[in-house]
């Protein structure tokens, strides 16, 4: 009978394509939940009302077969573009002055630069072990999902949808459309609802773009850091100009200035921001071609690479400017470019519009997959899963960040909200830590493609600890604010995610917005990987 029955060309609607499938001759409930039999998967015999069939898990051509899953499209070339790319922003351009101003020494600035890349490096060795070992996306929230359980995951999705995202996007959204008019407003700072609607305007053609193709996102990014690793090597060229004509006076008693710890804590605590996006890379590894040689090749190559650019580029500013002007000017860079670009200095505001528009795209491309991969666990609605059965693009998940990210844009306060999480990331990322040592003792066997020697992530957890504590005395109520917003995702699991009876009117809705979405986007659940309780 059911041989006959799948032999018989039918229309179907979406849902009733998505939601039924023929498995050793039962039906199944819904393509999530259906099981192999005999090794093989069931198929789905689904057709959509224009007559066109949708196989199981949808028409995505993967590694030959017939399911729908994410991609592996992602090369060494764009992972290095990727942690590149997240990693300089507007910083290097604009506020310096963060490293210098604590201890108004030239020298220590240029040693601290270089020992923040190096604490990078260390951290982003021990992620590479992570995401050679846990294998999922999603970055942190795998691992600490991993290592310490659901609730502890999901506290960090929570506070990364809630905060760290959307206002990280809608902030350096906002940067690169303030830089990209600048030109054109010479006398004056550029209208405040232009450059919100500049703004909104940069978030949905990346969301557009990232929607339709990962490797289009993928070139994107690629081609923008190309663009400001050039401009930051005009800005270091310039530098070894004028150091060349014989201007070596701002080098002179270049150790002098203030070592008290305190001060020099403070500075390193800047040079540690200025690399934030370090561990991009790792949200994203079940798209990574062969992950257990490119992601730590693509540590390898970007962090070193990143590293020697701010240091030389530091070392141009410091050639050109004096450290009261350092001090003293609200952008760096511009200062910088008046001086040694002359009419040309118009070209700085787009260097930085051009590093921070390739900045948005990589952290709506990682962030859209820390969704996903919170919704394949059960932390959010099943449709952020889903994703496009030919592109194998996460469509939800992609605009769900964007319209957080556009809310954020007006909302007047956004900036303060950055203050409140600075150290909730590093928080996450000691917890990661302590999740891989973790993992060591708890699962001794478990596949370690790459193992790091047991002092770096020793000393890389101790140094995270020191920066969660080290702003409380200065910053109690900024720290109380955040611990609190984090804690109040607490009842949110337990009645969003561990209440499971929950009025069939919430299921009834929740069956509608998902039958709207499949049919608006044409996507479906992908095949996930092992699920993290699982691993």
């Amino acid at each position: 009978e059911v041989a006959r029955d799948a032999s018989r060309p039918r229309i179907r609607s979406l849902w009733h394509s998505a939601a039924r499938a023929v498995c050793c001759n039962n039906w199944c409930g819904d393509l999530r939940n259906h099981k192999k039999c005999a090794g093989q998967w069931c198929w789905n015999r689904s057709e959509k009302s224009s007559g066109m069939g949708v196989r199981k898990n949808g028409n995505a051509a993967s590694d030959g077969d017939d399911t729908v899953k994410l991609q592996r499209k992602i090369t060494l070339v764009n992972g290095v573009a990727l942690i590149i790319g997240t990693i300089i922003g507007s910083g290097i351009f604009v506020a310096p002055a963060g490293v210098y101003v604590s201890t108004k020494s030239v020298g220590v600035s240029i040693v601290i630069w270089c020992a923040s890349g190096f604490f990078s490096t260390l951290g982003a060795l021990c992620y590479a072990e992570l995401g050679t070992s846990v294998t999922r996306s999603g970055g942190d929230y795998a691992y600490i999902y991993a290592a310490f359980g659901p609730l502890a995951a999901f506290l960090l999705l929570w506070i990364s949808l809630l905060i760290i995202r959307p206002t990280t996007q809608a902030i350096v959204a906002i940067t690169f459309a303030e830089y990209a008019a600048k030109p054109f407003f010479d006398e004056c700072r550029p209208p405040e609802n232009a450059v919100r609607l500049l703004a909104a305007v940069c978030l949905c053609l990346l969301t557009a773009i990232n929607c339709l193709s990962v490797r289009w996102a993928m070139r994107i990014q690629s081609v923008f850091t190309a663009a400001k690793l050039v401009a930051l090597i005009v800005i270091v060229l310039a530098g070894v100009y004028h150091v060349g004509t014989g201007h070596w006076e701002n080098f002179e008693h270049a150790f002098d200035g203030n070592y008290e710890v305190t001060q020099i804590a403070l500075s390193f605590y800047s040079g540690l921001f200025a690399f934030g996006g370090w561990n991009f890379l790792n949200f994203v590894t079940e798209e990574l071609q062969d992950p257990y040689k490119n992601l730590p090749r693509a540590i390898w190559i970007a962090l070193p690479m990143v590293t020697g650019v701010y240091v030389l580029a530091n070392v141009a500013y410091f050639a050109v400017l004096s450290g009261v002007e350092i001090e003293s000017t609200p952008a760096v860079a511009l200062t910088f470019g008046v001086k040694m670009f002359g009419r040309w200095t118009w070209l700085v505001p787009i260097f930085v519009a051009l590093s921070t528009f390739g900045g948005v795209n990589g952290i709506l491309f990682t962030s859209s997959r820390l969704f996903l991969t919170g919704s394949q666990e059960g932390h959010l609605p099943d449709l952020f899963s889903f994703i496009h059965v030919k592109r194998s693009t996460p469509i939800p998940s992609l605009i769900f960040t964007c319209a957080t990210s556009l809310v954020m844009l007006f909302i007047s306060d956004a900036y303060i909200l950055i203050n409140y999480y600075g150290q909730i990331l590093w928080l996450s990322v000691a917890a990661s830590i302590a999740g891989m040592l973790w993992l060591r003792h708890k699962h001794p066997d478990m596949p370690r493609p790459i193992r790091v020697n047991t002092a770096i992530p020793v000393i890389f957890l101790l140094c995270c600890i020191f920066l969660v504590l080290f702003p409380i005395p200065t910053q109690p109520w900024n720290t109380l604010i955040g611990a609190a917003i984090t804690l109040s995702g607490v009842p949110v699991y337990y009645l969003g995610v561990k209440w499971k009876n929950k009025p069939k009117a919430y299921h009834r809705y929740l069956k509608s917005l998902t039958i709207w979405t499949q049919n608006l986007f044409e996507v479906t659940s992908p095949e996930a990987a092992q699920s993290l309780s699982q691993s």
